[in-house]
C-alpha cells in the first residue's frame, strides 16, 4: 500500500488508479469493514487525525479531483466521509523528499516521458489534504533504506 504525500498531478496512470484503490481499502480498514491490512503503517498518518474518516474522505477526493482533470471516471460515491477535513494532515519534508526520488525511480522505469517531465522538481508540492512541516521520514516508512538521505 502507497498513499502517496505528493500531489496526484505527479503520478502516472498507474499510480494514480493504484492509489485510489489503496485509498479505499484504507477508508474500508479505518471503517472497520476488512480484517486486513488493519496494522499496515501508511495507516497511522490517518488514525493521528482527529477524524480519520474525513481525513482518508479528503485525500480520496484529492485523487478523484486528479482523475477527473486527466478525463478519467472515478466512483466518488464510495467515499464515506465527503466532508472536507477541517484540519489538514501533516507530512514532513524529509518524507516528501523519500516519497519523491521514490515516485521518480517509479517513474524512470515505467514512464519515463513523466519523470522526464518532473526531473526539474525538485521540490514536489503535497497532496492537498498536507501541509508541510519541517522533519524526518516519517517512522512508520517502510520504503528502501537508501532512499532516506
Amino acid at each position: 500500500m502507497r498513499l502517496w504525500s505528493v500531489h496526484p498531478r505527479y503520478l502516472d496512470r498507474q499510480g494514480l488508479t493504484a492509489c485510489w484503490r489503496e485509498a479505499l481499502l484504507a477508508q474500508a480498514v479505518l471503517a472497520g469493514r476488512t480484517r486486513g491490512y488493519t496494522r499496515h503503517p501508511q495507516l497511522e498518518r490517518f488514525r493521528g487525525h482527529g477524524r480519520p474518516m474525513q481525513a482518508v474522505g479528503t485525500y480520496l477526493e484529492g485523487l478523484a479531483e486528479q482523475a477527473h482533470a486527466r478525463g478519467y471516471r472515478f466512483d466518488v460515491a464510495r467515499i464515506v466521509e465527503t466532508e472536507t477535513a477541517a484540519e489538514p494532515m501533516i507530512v514532513t519534508d524529509g518524507q516528501l523528499r523519500l516519497e519523491w526520488a521514490h515516485l521518480m525511480t517509479k517513474l524512470g522505469t515505467r514512464t519515463p516521458d513523466l519523470a522526464e517531465r518532473w526531473a526539474p522538481v525538485r521540490v514536489p508540492q503535497p497532496h492537498p489534504s498536507f501541509v508541510v512541516v519541517p522533519g524526518p521520514v516519517a517512522p512508520w516508512e517502510r520504503a528502501v533504506p537508501d532512499l532516506r538521505s
